[in-house]
């Protein structure tokens, strides 16, 4: 077991805190056509119980929703291995550079509104969004099942990677749980043994880096800050020999990608630290924050596009 006095380096990042980039007019146009009403509508569209064995049925007809909608935006759709991951690329691109990802299951006969509804729609948005900014961008958009079951569906996914599409991805974009929001104080928790000290208003996006993806998320921290600075993105980056002592940091598809060596952040909004409908029959759309979500979708959409810009240059 690791000492106290190594877990106890641990701190926040605040996106508030760094230093803004230069802004591009046509990114800030960009993100400015994404609609609230979009996410609500996708929301809406998937929240119905749709747990890989226990609903069956709705699982496999939420694969092919999913599908069909990426499709029709042009991307060129599979379906992955034995429990239907929705990849979408853009045609001719087989080695994307960014990947950016939900899980697409509930829990057993529960809606999955914000789990993983949220995240669902805020990838379709960024999906539509990146098809309009370029059709040729190398940035690939995946929907995991079985996420609730152990993180099954991501587990393999990465284990159908080569080792050349494994060394093609710059960081993986993993969507947990985006839209819910509460601005009063007293709201929001801190995971149990997490030596870190929240704010009390659960109104804040999380960032969740391991040691490769830091700089990544650090990046993310900028870009927030440069298109969005008013809204309050936090980052905890885990020290490295970190994390097999938090395992509530593990607890969604990002953790597939660190077992393998891949650069992945989660994002979220802490999902029962603050949702009160975790889990529950009343995980809802009507529950939703829908201008949280939207902010959280534009700064995945400027980070996509900006991170993708970057690695052109160089």
């Amino acid at each position: 077991m690791m000492r106290p006095q190594k877990i106890c380096c641990m701190e926040l990042r605040n996106a508030a805190h760094t230093e803004p980039g230069q802004v591009a007019p046509e990114l800030v146009a960009l993100i400015s056509t994404i609609s609230p009403d979009w996410l609500r509508k996708w929301v809406e569209g998937i929240s119905l119980p749709r747990h890989y064995s226990a609903n069956a049925e709705a699982n496999q007809a939420a694969a092919r929703w999913l599908a069909t909608q990426l499709a029709g935006w042009g991307y060129q759709v599979d379906l992955q291995g034995q429990y239907l991951n929705v990849v979408a690329r853009p045609p001719g691109i087989t080695r994307p550079v960014l990947l950016v990802a939900a899980h697409y299951d509930s829990v057993p006969n529960m809606p999955g509104a914000d789990d993983n509804g949220s995240a669902v729609a805020a990838l379709l948005a960024c999906a539509w969004t990146c098809r309009n900014w370029r059709r040729d961008l190398p940035v690939a958009f995946v929907a995991f099942n079985r996420e609730e079951d152990g993180l099954l569906g991501s587990e393999d996914y990465v284990a159908a990677l080569s080792p050349e599409e494994r060394e093609s991805i710059q960081c993986v974009h993993v969507l947990e749980m985006v839209g819910y929001a509460d601005h009063k104080y007293n709201t929001q928790k801190v995971p149990p043994g997490l030596p870190v000290q929240f704010p009390s208003q659960g109104n804040f996006l999380g960032l969740v880096a391991n040691a490769q993806s830091t700089s990544h998320m650090m990046d993310v921290l900028t870009i927030a800050h440069t298109y969005l600075p008013k809204f309050p993105v936090l980052g905890l980056p885990l020290p490295p020999g970190t994390e097999p002592l938090f395992p509530v940091l593990h607890r969604s598809d990002h953790a597939s990608f660190w077992e393998a060596g891949v650069p992945a952040i989660m994002w979220t909004d802490t999902a029962e630290f603050r949702n009160p409908h975790y889990h529950m029959p009343t995980d809802l759309p009507g529950t939703l924050n829908y201008t949280f979500l939207l902010q959280v979708t534009q700064v995945l959409v400027a980070t996509v596009v900006t991170e993708v810009m970057r690695l052109e240059r160089n």
